[in-house]
């Protein structure tokens, strides 16, 4: 049961930053920035969260840290037609510089910042039922959040008129524009709401599980959440499931470090990207990109 428990936890973040990788490359536009998206809303969560004593002021700052880089990222990306795996990468190395620079801007030092993770919510009745009540019922808001979100992102793409513009934009911007869209609004607003959906991922690093930030915290979280898009093509239940396969990984190889195995904790670490590699090398061959993802619209 504990160890089901951690795959969810270790899952979240990596499937919130894989939702908003979704509405980027269903747009037409690689999400390789979401480490930095993911970093920058961390950064931005605990250190409004500390400064105002606000949980939800940090979740709204993590929401417009994200934005901000996914701002950028569209601005170079989509506006400039700059190469997007070069955008990306540029993106993820400014966060995580900006946000160490501005840690410690005040004097040099890093503050001490120290905040009450956020506590479980028990759904009524339901946390009470035999074996599935604590798993799936008792848990963390930011947790709720990303399932409520992966189902709401699966209706919208599927069912709203902006949702199957966005994935037109994707596929085939020419036919967008000539219906009267305009598939490079949609790239930006696709990309800016990423950035956003993917900041809560980073919240839900520094408010939810540490209570804290450090530098580089997200640890390469992005790259796996990019993984899991990926591997769960380009679907909000396709992605989920492959956060909880790399979850448990994870999970697997910390409990791993408990029995005492003479090798390296690093090594151990390692497990959830190996078998991401392992699985992008199997089943990401087969995967079926956006038509037009990575084209710079004329």
């Amino acid at each position: 049961m504990d160890f089901l428990a951690a795959t969810i936890r270790i899952a979240t973040p990596l499937l919130l930053a894989a939702l908003g990788g979704i509405l980027s490359e269903r747009a037409g536009v690689f999400a390789v920035g979401l480490e930095g998206m993911m970093l920058a809303g961390a950064f931005a969560a605990a250190v409004a969260t500390w400064a105002s004593g606000s949980d939800l002021v940090g979740i709204g700052a993590a929401l417009a840290g994200g934005a901000v880089i996914g701002l950028l990222v569209a601005l170079v990306a989509v506006r400039f037609r700059a190469d997007q795996m070069v955008t990306g990468l540029s993106a993820n190395i400014f966060a995580a510089g900006v946000t160490s620079y501005l840690l410690r801007a005040n004097g040099g030092r890093a503050p001490s910042i120290h905040l009450d993770p956020l506590a479980n919510w028990p759904v009524p009745w339901l946390a009470d039922l035999p074996v599935l009540g604590p798993l799936l019922f008792n848990h963390p808001p930011l947790t709720y959040l990303a399932a409520a979100g992966c189902v709401a992102l699966t209706w919208w793409l599927g069912r709203t008129q902006a949702g199957l513009t966005l994935r037109a934009t994707g596929e085939n911007p020419e036919a967008v524009f000539a219906s009267g869209g305009n598939p490079a609004r949609t790239r930006l607003l696709a990309v800016i709401a990423c950035g956003a959906v993917a900041g809560l991922g980073g919240a839900v690093l520094s408010l939810q599980q540490v209570g804290t930030f450090t530098d580089n915290m997200t640890g390469g979280r992005g790259y796996l959440a990019l993984a899991s898009l990926i591997v769960g093509r380009w679907t909000p239940a396709g992605a989920a499931a492959a956060c909880l396969v790399f979850g448990a990984a994870d999970a697997f190889g910390l409990r791993l470090q408990t029995f005492g195995l003479p090798a390296s904790s690093y090594v151990l670490q390692m497990a959830p990207y190996v078998i991401a590699l392992a699985v992008l090398a199997g089943l990401g061959r087969s995967a079926k990109l956006p038509a037009a993802i990575g084209q710079s619209l004329e």
